[in-house]
């Protein structure tokens, strides 16, 4: 079946923010007196607020967690945001789905301040078809709600239409709770394991792997 739609993720997928987000948390868990490795708040990237803090603190009310969310989105604007660079290729990919009369959707659980941002970084305005982010929905990955909100917006598209790129088993494990299938990306820093656990359909090494076999891969249906 021809793919009409990609749902690409952001965050480790298209721009190289992984580590800084966990960096970000680490300051944010500091300033409560929580301290965790970087490996094991790199585990919970591509999870947002709503989702990664209960798994690491699950004795936080929803009031804390939804400060040190807060606290986490302001270091990372701070400190880390314009430190954030595409990765090689990313731009074009998003080119190659639209020019392929593909409707490209960025589905991320950033915030729709970092979304708007990343926008620019990857000069992608009259590319992008629709957005959503973690704003619009109540639950983030791996919930399904950030997909299903995307396929809302997109209209008459059924899933088996559609494809998602991701880098975390997130990403994935909320795409097939929409019955869409998703390609993993190695760029986040999870292994292949992981991804293919999750779920994945296919595996590229990221988005310049993937734009390099396009017509080969699980993009071209």
């Amino acid at each position: 079946m021809a793919i009409k739609a990609v749902l690409y993720d952001i965050d480790g997928t298209l721009v190289d923010s992984n580590d800084l987000h966990v960096l970000a948390w680490m300051s944010a868990f500091k300033s409560i007196g929580a301290e965790f490795d970087r490996s094991t708040i790199h585990d919970q990237i591509g999870k947002g607020t709503d989702m990664l803090v209960p798994k690491l603190l699950p004795d936080l009310d929803e009031d804390a967690q939804e400060s040190l969310g807060e606290t986490h989105g302001a270091i990372f604007k701070a400190d880390h945001l314009g430190k954030v660079k595409q990765f090689p290729g990313a731009h074009d990919l998003l080119a190659r789905s639209h020019a392929a009369g593909q409707r490209v959707v960025l589905a991320s659980s950033a915030s729709s301040e970092e979304l708007d941002h990343y926008l620019d970084l990857l000069d992608a305005r009259d590319i992008v078809d629709t957005t959503t982010s973690s704003d619009d929905v109540e639950n983030t990955k791996p919930a399904p709600e950030i997909f299903a909100t995307a396929l809302k917006k997109l209209g008459d598209v059924d899933p088996a239409e559609v494809i998602v790129v991701g880098d975390t088993p997130y990403d994935i494990e909320a795409a097939g709770k929409c019955g869409i299938a998703a390609i993993g990306l190695r760029s986040g820093g999870f292994a292949d394991d992981v991804l293919r656990g999750a779920g994945a359909v296919a595996l590229y090494d990221d988005v310049a792997a993937l734009l390099a076999d396009y017509d080969a891969s699980p993009l071209a249906g």
